[in-house]
C-alpha cells in the first residue's frame, strides 16, 4: 500500500498547520477540482475524492495524530510519482489507505473484481447540454426573465424559464442544475448551460464594461461649442461640447457605462458625428455661401 501525503494533496507546506489553515486549504482545493467545474475529467474526479479524504483525516484530531506518526516516517522518502494514490474501490469514495484511520476494512483479496463490477454499477453523471440565447443590452443591464424552448431526447419541446441577472457579462453562462441528459446507473442528470450573447443595437455598443454611442452635431454646434442632452442607458446627461470638436473625436462620461459586477460602472463613450443638412432652404444656402466667401479655413491645406 502506497503512503499518501495528505498535506501535499491539500497543498499545505507546514505540517503544523492550524485547523483553520487546513479548512482554508481544503476549500481552495475542493473548489479547484470540483466535478461541477471540471466536467468529464476523470483526474479531477479522483483528485476531488482524495481532497475530501485528506480533509477528513486531518480535521479529526485523533486520526491526524495517528497519521502524523506515519508521516514522519515517510515524508523524507522519494516517491516515484508526484501524485501518490493507493487502491480505491471503483464504487468507493475512500481509499484503502484512508480506511486504516477509521477502522474500515477493504474488500477481501479473495473477492473477484469482475464479480464486484458486475453486481455494483458505478453511478455516472449525465452529460451537460450547451446552448445559447441572444439578449439586448437593455435586457442584460436591467435583468429579465426569458423563456427558451429546447427539443428533449423524446423529441418533444420543453420550455424553460431562466432569470437573467442584472449586469450579466457577455458570454457568461447560466446553469440550470439537473436539466441536462439523464445519468446512468442512478447517477444524477447533467446540467443545462446557457451562454448569454449580448447584442449591440442602433443606440449602444458594448465593449467590456464600456458603452459606446454616437453624438450627432450640426456643423455650427461643432464649430461654436454647445450643451446637449445625451441619453445614457438609464438617465439623461447634460453634456458640454467644446468648440472646434471634430468628427471621430470622443467624449468620455465616467461611471455611466455598463455594470462591472462589483457595484461600479464602466464609462459611456460618445463618438462625435458632424452631420450636414441634406435639404436646405434658400436662406440656409445663402448663409453657407456667405460663410464660404469670408472663411479662410481650408482643411486640405498641408502645414
Amino acid at each position: 500500500m502506497i503512503f499518501k501525503d495528505y498535506y501535499k494533496i491539500l497543498q499545505i507546506k507546514n505540517y503544523k498547520a492550524s485547523e483553520e489553515e487546513i479548512k482554508q486549504a481544503y476549500r481552495e482545493q475542493a473548489k479547484k477540482y470540483h466535478p461541477d467545474i471540471n466536467t468529464n475529467s476523470r483526474f479531477a474526479e479522483e483528485r476531488f475524492k482524495d481532497i475530501n479524504e485528506a480533509y477528513k483525516v486531518l480535521s479529526n484530531q485523533s486520526s491526524r495524530k495517528k497519521y502524523d506518526r506515519m508521516w514522519y516516517t515517510h515524508v523524507g522518502k522519494k516517491q516515484k510519482n508526484n501524485y501518490e494514490e493507493s487502491k480505491r474501490g471503483k464504487d468507493s469514495i475512500f481509499s484503502d489507505f484512508f480506511n486504516m484511520f477509521f477502522g474500515e476494512k477493504p474488500a477481501s483479496d479473495t473477492e473477484k473484481p469482475q464479480e464486484n463490477r458486475k453486481n455494483k454499477k458505478v453511478p455516472i453523471k449525465g452529460e451537460n447540454i450547451d446552448t445559447e440565447i441572444n439578449v439586448s443590452i437593455l435586457e442584460a443591464f436591467y435583468g429579465q426573465e426569458k423563456k427558451i424552448s429546447l427539443r428533449a431526447l423524446n423529441g418533444k419541446m420543453k420550455t424553460f424559464t431562466i432569470k437573467i441577472p442584472a449586469g450579466i457579462r457577455n458570454n457568461e453562462k447560466i446553469r440550470l442544475m439537473g436539466q441536462g441528459k439523464p445519468g446512468e446507473n442512478g447517477g444524477r442528470p447533467g446540467d443545462l448551460l446557457i451562454k448569454i450573447q449580448i447584442e449591440n443595437d442602433e443606440k449602444y455598443a458594448l465593449e467590456g464594461i464600456d458603452l459606446y454611442t454616437n453624438l450627432y452635431l450640426t456643423p455650427w454646434e461643432a464649430a461654436l461649442g454647445t450643451k446637449v442632452e445625451l441619453a445614457s442607458i438609464d438617465e439623461e446627461i447634460s453634456l458640454h461640447v467644446p468648440q472646434g470638436i471634430e468628427s471621430g473625436e470622443i467624449i468620455k462620461i465616467e461611471n455611466k457605462g455598463y455594470l462591472d459586477g462589483k457595484g461600479g460602472r464602466g464609462d459611456l463613450i460618445a463618438r462625435v458625428c458632424i452631420m450636414v443638412p441634406k435639404d436646405m432652404t434658400e436662406q440656409e444656402k445663402k448663409l453657407f455661401q456667405e460663410f464660404k466667401k469670408i472663411s479662410k479655413y481650408n482643411p486640405r491645406k498641408i502645414y
